[in-house]
């Protein structure tokens, strides 16, 4: 196991996603960081959305992702937006 699944917001499906662009544990994880890890899955699996970010942000803080500061979110939005052109 990846260990991925015991950090906050990641489920098995999102640890599957993360496996397959090299997010292979918590460590991985928090060196790149989740705009990194967002990018790489965006670039793999262009369905997956904010959310996915906000649920990296959260694991990283170990916080629900639904939990996190407005400012953070809108930081993360902004970076979401513009992976869009």
């Amino acid at each position: 196991m990846s260990g991925l699944t015991s950090m906050k917001n990641i489920g098995k499906e999102l640890e599957r996603k993360l496996l397959a662009v090299g997010v292979d544990s918590p460590q991985t994880l928090a060196e790149l960081g989740a705009k990194q890890a967002f990018f790489k899955l965006k670039m793999l699996y262009p369905q997956v959305c904010l959310v996915h970010l906000y649920a990296l942000e959260g694991a990283l803080l170990n916080i629900d992702f639904n939990r996190l500061p407005d400012d953070k979110k809108q930081t993360l939005k902004e970076f979401s937006d513009a992976l869009k052109g």
